[in-house]
């Protein structure tokens, strides 16, 4: 989609059996070739994020329900249950190279703390008016990153991740832009990613602005275009807007909760919140920039005083209207994360009724899901697809 482009709600593509393909590993019906061969053949991937089946499953930090979030294990796997989306997090060494991590403290993600010539680099920071303690990539070069590995970050609800400790390094965003031309290549169709920069703001009051480096890196690898297989996506809305002047790659505003301010806003003394961003007056700001909105799924059907799914909020049609797609997040099969009318036993790493949960995000109209589990999330979606055929 190029900049300012409309769709209209009727746009949905049906999963059928390529979403079964999927669901199984196999390749679905996406269009073939590398980000270098489209490079050479100039503008030819034609219908862009509209060829993927909706709704789109995206996994969230790759397959983070079943290996170490954001390694290259991870987002293989994710590939290998069938994900249609891949997602990678970026933030910057202190060299300014961008690197795959959920957050810039790494203190929960990788053996850092095991790694005494790094002891004296642990130190306290606020990060978009947060303390944190810990050890952080922009006091790192990427050399000295690379000789961390990485870990599960919550090892205690995903403790059979912990079998994959250590077994990879930290990887840098050029590396997984090769690795998805490989993987591209060898599985005969494009590896889309899911590209978040974090803490935007933030970063570029060290000098190690994202944007200017992300264009770089998608110019390079011929994923700068509308229809190249990339979602750009931030919770600053600042750092879609500059990146549309940089790329066409289409952009996504994420949302967090309703009272909240995106850290861009309270930095420049903007007095709007999310709840404002939602309204039809802020979605038409954003569809004014932007291709889609990621937000919580708490914005798209709110929890009760117990914790269980109410009514659906108007956003999903609010949001079509203004021609925007959503890609709402995070799925989770573990009973902490899901509503409390979806949870099973008393056990809070336990699975409960994920596919329950799924459906009612489902029925909702929304284009994809973020999940940790993506085979999970393919299944509802193969399910849904079906019943609504």
């Amino acid at each position: 989609m190029t900049q300012g482009e409309r769709r209209t709600p009727a746009r949905r593509t049906v999963l059928g059996a390529a979403g079964a393909a999927a669901v199984l590993g196999a390749s679905t019906a996406l269009p073939t070739g590398t980000a270098h061969a489209d490079e050479a053949r100039g503008d030819s991937r034609g219908r862009g994020h509209r060829s993927l089946p909706v709704p789109t499953v995206i996994a969230h930090r790759g397959a983070s329900g079943y290996r170490p979030e954001h390694t290259l294990g991870s987002y293989r796997h994710a590939l290998d249950l069938g994900a249609h989306v891949i997602e990678q997090d970026l933030v910057p060494t202190r060299d300014g190279h961008l690197v795959c991590r959920h957050e810039n403290d790494i203190t929960g993600t990788t053996d850092v703390a095991d790694h005494p010539e790094f002891a004296s680099r642990k130190t306290t920071k606020s990060v978009d008016g947060t303390s944190y303690t810990g050890w952080f990539t922009e006091d790192f070069t990427l050399a000295e990153l690379k000789t961390l590995r990485a870990k599960e970050r919550i090892p205690g609800t995903r403790q059979e991740n912990t079998l994959y400790d250590g077994r990879w390094t930290i990887p840098t965003f050029e590396e997984v832009l090769r690795w998805a031309d490989e993987e591209g290549r060898r599985r005969g169709r494009d590896v889309w990613l899911h590209v978040e920069t974090k803490h935007p703001t933030y970063f570029r009051s060290l000098g190690l602005g994202l944007e200017e480096r992300l264009a770089k890196l998608l110019r390079r690898y011929g994923r700068h275009r509308a229809n190249s297989p990339v979602f750009l996506q931030s919770f600053e809305p600042s750092s879609i807007q500059r990146l549309a002047k940089l790329v066409d790659s289409p952009g996504v505003v994420l949302l967090s909760a309703a009272a909240s301010r995106p850290w861009d806003f309270v930095q420049a003394g903007d007095p709007r919140t999310v709840a404002d961003l939602v309204t039809p007056e802020g979605l038409r700001w954003i569809a004014s920039y932007a291709q889609g909105i990621g937000p919580t799924l708490d914005l798209v059907i709110p929890k009760d005083a117990t914790g269980r799914l109410g009514t659906p909020t108007t956003l999903v049609r609010d949001a079509h209207a203004e021609g925007l797609l959503l890609h709402p997040y995070t799925h989770r099969n573990e009973n902490s994360f899901l509503p409390a009318d979806f949870r099973r036993g008393t056990d809070p790493t336990a699975y409960g009724d994920a596919f329950g949960a799924l459906k009612r995000y489902l029925e909702t109209g929304i284009d994809g899901i973020f999940s940790d589990n993506p085979d999970t999330a393919l299944l509802a979606a193969a399910d849904f697809t079906a019943a609504r055929d």
